[in-house]
């Protein structure tokens, strides 16, 4: 199936994958967000990533697909002119339960990035994005978190774009 994507959209699929990263590593190594962004588009951080076989037990590293430098760069560019807001906002729908200071730093940034792109990006069809946020989600997550991600990101879409 993947051998029919289109190589534009396995580049923004792609730059959704780097944005997650780069979110993560800019927000919780303090490093500036021009020095992230540079380190990937250049290819410095994020070529690779461990693809786990659990049948056998085993991890190799992967090239990544080449991103959409100009989408991720205004993704992770965009999701910090806005954090702030984005974050407030994710706090309305989380419940008592779940509290986003209190969630992993790659949680923190996937929601994030997915919020910034509900909010922002209106020529991609929801269900897509939510898609490939949820996958996102299980590439780095077990089974709970991708669900709560699911139910998260579609509540935030009915009230923002539906």
């Amino acid at each position: 199936m993947s051998k029919f994507i289109s190589q534009k959209i396995r580049q923004k699929s792609s730059a959704r994958l780097a944005a997650v990263q780069a979110v993560y590593m800019a927000a919780f190594s303090n490093l500036p967000v021009d020095e992230v962004i540079e380190d990937f588009t250049s290819g410095k951080v994020g070529r690779y990533v461990i693809d786990e076989n659990v049948f056998s037990n085993t991890e190799e590293l992967v090239e990544t697909s080449p991103i959409d430098t100009v989408y991720f760069e205004n993704l992770v560019r965009g999701v910090f002119s806005k954090k702030e807001s984005l974050e407030k906002s994710l706090a309305l729908y989380l419940n008592e339960k779940r509290d986003f200071e209190k969630m992993d730093g790659t949680m923190q940034a996937l929601l994030l990035c997915a919020t910034y792109e509900l909010t922002n990006t209106l020529d991609i069809d929801v269900k897509v994005l939510i898609q490939e946020y949820v996958d996102l989600a299980y590439a780095f997550f077990n089974k709970n978190e991708p669900k709560m991600v699911n139910a998260l990101l579609d509540q935030i879409a009915h009230a923002v774009r539906i």
